[in-house]
């Protein structure tokens, strides 16, 4: 059976979760274990989010989309001109 995929949001509150956890004496093994997470998973989250905020999560998930909006936009015409030729 699959589990159930964290959304970005959640995962940075769960890193934070961590970092309060460790600060009163826990190590990273018993910290991740009490907020319902593996090792693995807490490092490769840590890999991808970092120190990001909540606000900067936000605003990455907003850039990704213009991005790919603009990138529709520029390859739309291209096409049109590969098909023309």
């Amino acid at each position: 059976m699959a589990g159930k995929r964290e959304q970005p949001g959640d995962i940075v509150l769960k890193l934070r979760q961590v970092e309060v956890l460790q600060g009163q004496g826990k190590s990273v093994k018993e910290a991740v274990r009490q907020i319902g997470v593996t090792v693995q998973s807490d490092y490769r989250s840590r890999k991808e989010y970092g120190a990001m905020s909540r606000d900067q999560l936000k605003r990455l998930k907003e850039l990704e989309a213009e991005n790919q909006r603009l990138r529709r936009a520029v390859s739309d015409p291209t096409l049109d001109k590969l098909i023309l030729t």
